[in-house]
């Protein structure tokens, strides 16, 4: 299948997921980690790009950002947290040479219907991934800011309350739910395809607000868990 044109949307979530060349480690101890942090959390604000959750991975990162009104914002934004960290870890490391892959992939989330569910299956990787038992033990992720178990550095706190719409302890309830396979299954074939992260009736929505025909088959979405606060 063709893969479509990168496709963004004013004012609404896009999950976008950017790992290192040939899946190597972009992060090799904590400075690095903290240098990413530092720019994402100066250089969002300043591109009026909302942050409502991330996570950093050995070789990869994910993110689920916000343009506001300029669609180009997130661009700009991955733009310069790329060629950031490549030059500081080329310099740490006395090495040349690309850090990351060229594309990053990235999917309009449905804030009516997948929104929690991308928050959860971002700050689940390191769980999945066995690199500790809970979200709250990993370091480098927003599950903690977003439980409300630490203050608000990088992510928005308005905007994830605003479409989040439970307390800190119903979050954090939701989060332990176990993940149906269906629903990361979907988050994940989205993400990888560059696709929407919603139903036939979200795809509908986003052609009229871009003005972009998707044309591609639309599987129907698997059965949403309900949050209980």
């Amino acid at each position: 299948m063709p893969r479509i044109g990168r496709v963004v949307a004013p004012n609404m979530p896009h999950h976008v997921v950017q790992r290192g060349h040939n899946r190597n480690a972009v992060f090799l101890d904590d400075g690095d980690y903290s240098y990413y942090l530092d720019t994402l959390g100066n250089w969002a604000p300043q591109l009026q790009v909302k942050v409502y959750a991330w996570c950093l991975m050995t070789n990869h990162v994910h993110l689920l950002l916000d343009p506001g009104d300029n669609v180009k914002s997130i661009g700009l934004l991955m733009k310069r947290l790329a060629g950031r960290q490549t030059r500081f870890v080329n310099k740490q490391e006395n090495r040349t040479g690309s850090l990351w892959d060229g594309r990053y992939k990235m999917s309009i989330v449905d804030s009516d219907e997948y929104f929690l569910q991308s928050c959860r299956y971002i700050e689940l990787n390191p769980v999945k991934a066995k690199m500790v038992i809970q979200p709250a033990d990993y370091r480098w992720s927003s599950y903690r800011e977003n439980g409300g178990l630490s203050p608000s550095v990088i992510v928005d706190r308005r905007g994830f309350t605003n479409l989040c719409g439970v307390s800190f302890e119903g979050y954090r309830k939701y989060v332990a739910v176990d993940t149906p396979s269906s629903e990361a299954e979907f988050i994940s074939q989205r993400l990888e395809s560059d696709r929407l992260t919603g139903g036939s009736r979200f795809v509908k929505e986003i052609e009229l607000r871009t003005g972009i025909r998707l044309e591609y088959k639309r599987p129907g979405r698997p059965t949403v868990s309900k949050v209980k606060d």
